[in-house]
């Protein structure tokens, strides 16, 4: 996509965030902070499973310790989230996080900020600021009545505002709304006012089904218009499936060249093999392959090489049996129950 918005880019540890390089995905422990075995484990879980960025809080002194350990445990970035002691602030960056997040208004005074700010910019590194639809100021809330695109945009530039005044610029803003229409706005008039690079999410999206329906509008939509440089899917699920819905979300928008596509048809009446089952196995067979590639899995002879000839392989089913396809022309006809290791054969000599 030759649309990105052009910003500053960022550096977090090894992984740049701007417009010259690609969408990066973000998740979040969601373990105990004291418990760094566990953080640790899903750490590599998470790294394993794709994530680019990796966030974890530090609610208090003795949750410090999990950021070393995951800094020795895994190669991702790690952000360590703060809140309103910026003494924590200070110890995380002094403990090898790459990237503060933080909300300048609820950590205190200016010289506080300004400690923040020094400590971070000694060390390269960045400073997240978040501003959701439940933290705005007051005087902004008055000022418009609730919490309008406008006031979070307002509130964003605010906030940055108190980091540039302490000389600091490596800053990414986030404004996160449980709204879809909402937080589309917010980042399109924050995106339009400034050029710092921007972290999309919808806040409190919800469980796993309405929250990747809500995250993919929310975030997808602001995309497609070359708004936005990392994301996170923010589920009430394991923060894995956030991951992959993420990946799964760039690669639909082709936006990741480094994993191979999925393309199958609804079904119809002329389906007569088990298609559904046949592209669930091919589905989680790909998520392993590297290779920026088209693959399909369509459900019947008479339209599915025709339909899915751009792919670059593929197979289409009838009765017992299915055929392989490359680029819309048959190669051979395989028996049903075959088919998914046959393709997965003509995948692998791409």
């Amino acid at each position: 996509m030759d649309n990105r918005r052009a910003c500053r880019s960022v550096a977090v540890g090894g992984t740049r965030i701007g417009p010259d390089h690609p969408v990066s995905v973000q998740s979040m422990l969601n373990t105990p902070a004291h418990d760094i075995p566990a953080g640790v484990a899903q750490a590599r879980r998470l790294e394993a499973a794709g994530c680019d960025i990796l966030r974890a809080a530090v609610p208090d002194k003795e949750a410090v310790p999990l950021i070393a350990a995951l800094k020795e445990a895994v190669s991702l970035p790690i952000v360590a989230d703060i809140h309103f002691d910026y003494r924590l602030a200070l110890e995380a960056a002094a403990a090898g996080a790459d990237k503060i997040r933080i909300n300048p208004g609820n950590i205190g005074a200016a010289d506080r900020v300004k400690a923040v700010a020094d400590a971070c910019r000694l060390r390269n590194i960045p400073i997240r600021i978040g501003v959701n639809s439940g933290s705005l100021e007051p005087e902004i809330l008055a000022k418009y009545g609730h919490p309008t695109a406008e006031a979070m945009r307002d509130s964003a530039l605010y906030h940055a505002s108190v980091l540039e005044k302490a000389d600091f610029h490596d800053i990414v803003l986030s404004i996160k709304s449980s709204d879809v229409p909402t937080m589309v706005r917010a980042y399109e008039l924050t995106a339009a006012a400034c050029d710092y690079p921007l972290h999309l999410g919808v806040t409190e999206a919800g469980t796993e089904r309405m929250g990747l329906i809500k995250s993919c509008a929310g975030i997808g939509a602001l995309l497609l218009h070359g708004i936005g440089d990392t994301i996170r899917i923010s589920l009430t699920a394991d923060p894995e499936r956030e991951v992959e819905a993420g990946l799964d979300l760039l690669e639909g928008l082709g936006l990741r060249a480094d994993r191979a596509r999925l393309v199958s048809c609804p079904t119809c009446g002329r389906t007569a093999i088990d298609l559904i089952g046949i592209a669930s196995q091919v589905e989680e067979r790909l998520k392993t392959v590297k290779k920026p590639i088209t693959v399909a899995v369509m459900g019947c002879i008479v339209n599915g090489p025709g339909e899915a000839r751009e792919a670059d392989v593929g197979l289409a089913g009838g009765k017992g049996k299915a055929v392989l396809f490359r680029k819309g022309e048959v190669i051979r006809t395989v028996p049903e129950e075959s088919a998914v290791e046959e393709l997965m054969k003509e995948i692998a000599a791409l």
